[in-house]
C-alpha cells in the first residue's frame, strides 16, 4: 500500500501542530534539585512538543520522511520553517548540554535513542541545501547516544521483551540501521553482537501471551523483524521456523490477526492502534527477508496489509493523546523498505 498524497498531507499537519505544543505534556526529567524546575521548552527548546521528547523526536523524523517521499507536499514550506528553528544552533546545543548533565545517562534509553539516529540520518539524505547544516548539529547528540548504547549493550544481561518503550529488539534494529547509514562500525559490531546473544538460540516464542493491553509494539515481530538483518534469507527461515513455529496455523498464528482497540480516549488502550501499524511494518520485513516460494510469505504479506488498514483507520482521529504518536508509525509502515 502506497502513502496516499491526501494521507500524507494530513499526518503532516497533524505533527506540524504537534510539535508545536508544549502541553499537556509527560515529562522524562530526573529532578536533581529545586534548581531542576523548568517547563518542558525550557529543558528542551527543539523537542518540547508531541507530549514527550522521544514522541517530538520521531513526529520531526516522520517530516523529513515525507519531505524525502512526497516532494510535493503541501506542507512543505511550513515543515522547512519548523526545522530551520528546531534544528538552529542554540536549541540543539541546549539539548546536548542537556543529555550531558550529570545524572542523564539513562535518559531516553532506548527508544529515544533509537529513533534520534532515525532523524539525524533521514535529516542527513534531505535534499535541501540546508540539510548538511541541520545534521551537524543533531549529529553530535545521535553520537552521544550511539556510544552510550555501544557502552550498555555489553553490560545488559538481558533482553527487555515488552511490548513499550523498553523493549530491546527494536532500538537494536533501529540502531542498526543508522549504523548502516552513517558508517558507524563499532555501533554495527555492538548491535549485532547483542542481538546474537540475546536472540539466536530462541525457540517458541511467546506469541500465546500477546498482546499486552498496552502495547504497541509486538515482541515476538519485532525480534523477527530484527533478526532478519543477520542471516541470510535461507538461514533467516530456519530461525523464524524454530522462533515462531505453525506461523500458519499453530499458536503463532494468532499474531497475524489484527488488533481491536476498546477505549482509544485511554492513553495506554490507544497503544494498540500502534501494535496495529508496527506488526504492518515488522510483518512486511520478515515476508521480503524469507527466501522465494516460502509458503509463510503469502500469508504474511496479506495479514502486513490488513494490520496497516486497521491502524490507519484512527491515526488522524482529533485525539491528541493518540495523534502525537501514532503518524510516525503510519508513515515507518508505509514507506520505509523492508530492507532498512
Amino acid at each position: 500500500m502506497a502513502l496516499a498524497p491526501a494521507l500524507a498531507s494530513r499526518l503532516a499537519r497533524v505533527a506540524l501542530a504537534g510539535i508545536t505544543r508544549e502541553y499537556p505534556h509527560k515529562l522524562d526529567h530526573v529532578h536533581r534539585g529545586p534548581a531542576d524546575l523548568h517547563a518542558p521548552r525550557a529543558l528542551h527548546p527543539a523537542f518540547y512538543g508531541c507530549y514527550d521528547w522521544h514522541s517530538a523526536v520521531h513526529s520531526h523524523w516522520m517530516l523529513a520522511r515525507l519531505l524525502r517521499v512526497c516532494p510535493d507536499l503541501p506542507e512543505r514550506a511550513a515543515v522547512l520553517e519548523v526545522f530551520a528553528a528546531h534544528f538552529a544552533a542554540a536549541p540543539l546545543a541546549a539539548e546536548l548540554a542537556y543529555i550531558e548533565e550529570p545524572g542523564r545517562a539513562g535518559f531516553e534509553r532506548p527508544y529515544g535513542w533509537a529513533w534520534f539516529m532515525q532523524l539525524a540520518a533521514e535529516v542527513a539524505a534531505l535534499p535541501h541545501p540546508e540539510a548538511a547544516a541541520w545534521h551537524a548539529r543533531l549529529a553530535p547528540i545521535a553520537a552521544v547516544f550511539a556510544r552510550r548504547l555501544v557502552d550498555h549493550l555489553p553490560r545488559q544481561t538481558w533482553p527487555i521483551r515488552a511490548g513499550t518503550h523498553v523493549n530491546t529488539a527494536f532500538a537494536l534494529a533501529r540502531a542498526w540501521d543508522y549504523a548502516q547509514a552513517s558508517a558507524d562500525i563499532a555501533l554495527a559490531d555492538a548491535v549485532r553482537a547483542a542481538a546474537l546473544r540475546f536472540y539466536e538460540a530462541d525457540r517458541d516464542g511467546a506469541a500465546n501471551y500477546e498482546p499486552s493491553g498496552n502495547d504497541f509494539l509486538s515482541p515476538c515481530l519485532v525480534e523477527a523483524d530484527l533478526m532478519r538483518r543477520f542471516h541470510d534469507p535461507v538461514a533467516y527461515a530456519r530461525w523464524l521456523a524454530r522462533f515462531l513455529p505453525g506461523f500458519l496455523g499453530g499458536v503463532a498464528a494468532r499474531l497475524l490477526e489484527p488488533v481491536a482497540v476498546s477505549d482509544r480516549a485511554d492513553a495506554q488502550g490507544v497503544h494498540l492502534d500502534g501494535l496495529n501499524l508496527s506488526r504492518a511494518w515488522c510483518l512486511a520485513g520478515i515476508a521480503a527477508h524469507l527466501p522465494a516460494g516460502d509458503t509463510r510469505v503469502r500469508a504474511l504479506r496479506a495479514s502486513a496489509r490488513a494490520h496497516l488498514e486497521a491502524g490507519l483507520a484512527h491515526v488522524d482521529s482529533g485525539d491528541f493523546l493518540a495523534e502525537h504518536w501514532l503518524g510516525s508509525f503510519a508513515v515507518a509502515a508505509l514507506t520505509l523498505p523492508p530492507d532498512a
